[in-house]
């Protein structure tokens, strides 16, 4: 016991600034490969690999195996290459993620609606949210938040339009010429309608226990994968109102709480740049959990 304090005590006396920055730098990069895999397939994978690499230092180091440990030796570098290959995506998106981050200071500048008009579009999404539940017409309404939804707008109808929940209600009408697809609010206006959004790839809705989701959700859980932007579904086949933002999903929500929830989002945003620049890189650092 002795020998071990000792040893920690020799260890801690050759830190230095350097050494602790080293240090912190190394695990800040570990934290966020871990944290960009947070909930994906690749994390499955990721396992996978880490196992295989555990498995095979446990065998070439406490087994005498010299043929084996030489064709260790020798594909070790080969697996190494294939690591980008393997979470090309992911490394994608977290690319992304990081250009989106450096981006904030520019999309601050954009004109934002008021504070009054922004629970007017609250109040008439909720509404019109609601009513789609109840009828179970199915919807998908996409929020811009600081991220720009142009190129998803351009695959639309142009609409320009004021939000109302009528509006929303005929928009989502079944078998009328916009109800597939999204509507995209922005700047609290309905800018577009039958707008299509890229496909969730992360594989959380199959963690779900009804797999069977449709492509509206696994929309809306994609356009919140590549954009902060904030969307609401609601399922054709059971009525139920889900909200979507930064690759997770809420689902099963009663109007009072999709109101709270996207009171939170579009609140005026009084927090630093600094600490705005985290928020987007590490998704949900900083935002509340909803329980």
């Amino acid at each position: 016991m002795a020998n071990f304090l000792n040893n920690v005590l020799f260890i801690f006396q050759r830190l230095n600034w350097l050494s602790v920055l080293d240090i912190l730098l190394v695990t800040l990069i570990f934290f966020a490969v871990l944290y960009s895999l947070r909930d994906t397939q690749a994390m499955v994978l990721l396992r996978g690999v880490i196992f295989l690499i555990v498995a095979l230092v446990l065998l070439t180091t406490l087994v005498e195996l010299p043929a084996f440990s030489w064709l260790v030796q020798n594909s070790l570098p080969a697996l190494l290459l294939s690591i980008p290959v393997i979470f090309a995506p992911e490394i994608r998106r977290a690319l992304e993620r990081l250009g989106r981050a450096g981006t904030f200071t520019l999309a601050t500048n954009t004109k934002q609606p008021s504070s009054v008009d922004i629970q007017k579009v609250i109040h008439s999404i909720v509404e019109a949210s609601a009513r789609l539940s109840a009828r179970q017409h199915g919807a998908l309404i996409v929020i811009q938040r600081m991220d720009s939804l142009e190129q998803y707008i351009e695959t639309g109808v142009q609409m320009r339009a004021e939000v109302t929940p009528e509006l929303l209600l005929q928009i989502f009408y079944p078998d009328t010429p916009l109800h597939d697809g999204a509507v995209i609010i922005a700047a609290g206006r309905i800018v577009a309608a039958a707008c299509v959004m890229p496909l969730s790839a992360s594989g959380v809705l199959n963690k779900t226990p009804e797999r069977q989701m449709g492509l509206r959700h696994r929309a809306a859980l994609g356009i919140s994968e590549v954009s902060d932007a904030v969307s609401v579904v609601v399922s054709e086949q059971s009525g139920s109102v889900s909200i979507s933002n930064l690759g997770r999903m809420i689902r099963r929500i009663d109007p009072e709480r999709l109101e709270n929830i996207l009171a939170a989002f579009f609140r005026p945003d009084t927090t630093t740049p600094q600490r705005v620049w985290l928020n987007r890189f590490f998704p949900y650092l900083f935002t509340r959990k909803d329980k």
